[in-house]
């Protein structure tokens, strides 16, 4: 039986950039996903989803918040990208003694205040769990939305009309490899 159509779609246009907010979650919420290991697993991997452009992630103890788009094929689902995302992790890290919940919720966001909005509370996320104090203390996070909380993409129009280049690959890598706090200095 095949899929019903996704949002994007059949409302999207072709010249907006597809943004997804997706939540993966450990198996019966256990705690295991905000330590060293996991999070450089995730920074090893991220750069390996070559069909998809990671602009934000935060691991939490028993889920992970992030903010993606396809590269240039907008008819990828997102169940690729989870379940691409999560065998790559499982085999950087090895055994294990956690599993993923199935699947993963998954939001279209349809625009650049929506973008903001999303990272604002992705960010957050760990304040409002009560890990922290202030967002920047932080250390599980990876960030390539600019200051103003938006990020171009492909497809975006800029003010002229024109589309962007996109980013290369090997900015793309060098942005995850380097410190979150880094970033933002």
């Amino acid at each position: 039986m095949g899929e019903p159509p996704r949002l994007w779609q059949i409302t999207l246009p072709r010249d907006r950039a597809i943004i997804y907010f997706v939540t993966l979650c450990a198996v019966d919420r256990q705690k295991v996903l905000a330590n060293q290991k996991v999070f450089a697993a995730v920074r090893m991997v991220m750069p390996e989803l070559q069909k998809w452009r990671v602009m934000a992630v935060v691991v939490m103890p028993d889920h992970m918040h992030c903010i993606i788009s396809p590269g240039e094929d907008r008819s990828l689902s997102v169940g690729d990208f989870a379940s691409g995302f999560k065998r790559l992790l499982k085999q950087a890290l090895g055994k294990q003694e956690w599993e993923w919940q199935r699947g993963c919720f998954d939001r279209l966001l349809r625009s650049d205040e929506n973008l903001h909005h999303k990272w604002t509370y992705v960010w957050q996320n760990p304040v409002r769990a009560g890990l922290v104090k202030n967002a920047e203390d932080w250390p599980f996070f990876i960030d390539l939305i600019d200051k103003e909380g938006s990020y171009q993409l492909p497809l975006q129009e800029k003010s002229d009309g024109k589309l962007p280049a996109s980013p290369t690959e090997a900015e793309a890598r060098g942005k995850l490899a380097a410190s979150p706090r880094e970033e933002r200095d």
